[in-house]
């Protein structure tokens, strides 16, 4: 049975990620709120909220975990050789709003978005407090790619990307792996497998050696000079 989550107790702790279930993959607990005190526990225990509009909060640990080391990170020669030719310039937190409404907007090939309202907010408030941030494409003044993700001590947890004009995401992407990299960043959490993700170098690692690496690499801070403003664009 799944357990339920207080929506009035964001410090109630989380069941142990051995609970989760196998089908649906990694569903553990529902219910709950999304106060910055109940979501920097999930991610850093492994743990991420996923639900749609009509259901109630979702937590989950899925396993296997994808995963990305921004330091062994290499793009596809057309896209470097793309990124040389600037195509795109690139900045980081100048506008994580307008990137988590362009994650959350309706795409040709998704029924809705699980980006919701309250979602947006939660990861406003993460943004504000310094623990959640953004990658942007531009195009001139245009914003036409970008990701955002939450941070917590050296691990990069992803959670969503979107593009205007075609590789946009990918450029952007690996303009956040090369920051990341600089900055001391040892992991980006990319939840769960797709074929995108894949072809940008995601694999797949245990839920055990990643909930173990998080408690580790959690508790290290980024190297001087993360996200300081005067080194972004």
């Amino acid at each position: 049975m799944l357990t339920s989550l207080d929506p009035d107790n964001p410090y109630q702790p989380f069941p142990d990620i051995r609970q989760a279930l196998t089908e649906p993959n990694g569903l553990l607990a529902v219910g709950g709120c999304l106060s910055p005190v109940r979501l920097l526990n999930a991610y850093r225990h492994g743990i991420f909220p996923w639900y749609g509009n009509d259901d109630p909060i979702l937590w989950w640990s899925p396993d296997p975990r994808w995963v990305i080391h921004p330091q062994d990170y290499k793009p596809a020669r057309s896209l470097a050789k793309q990124m040389r030719r600037g195509v795109f310039t690139f900045s980081y937190d100048r506008a994580f709003d307008e990137v988590l409404k362009g994650c959350a907007a309706p795409r040709a090939d998704v029924a809705g978005t699980w980006i919701t309202q309250e979602m947006q907010a939660a990861y406003l408030a993460l943004y504000r407090m310094g623990f959640a941030h953004s990658f942007e494409a531009w195009q001139g003044d245009k914003l036409v790619g970008g990701l955002y993700g939450v941070t917590i001590g050296r691990v990069f947890f992803g959670e969503s990307m979107f593009h205007r004009v075609s590789n946009a995401s990918k450029a952007v992407f690996a303009y956040a792996m090369t920051r990341l990299a600089v900055w001391g960043y040892k992991l980006v959490d990319c939840q769960v497998h797709s074929a995108h993700l894949e072809s940008l170098g995601a694999e797949a690692m245990s839920r055990t050696d990643f909930a173990r690496k998080l408690y580790v690499i959690c508790k290290h801070e980024p190297l001087a000079g993360a996200w300081a403003q005067e080194s972004g664009a």
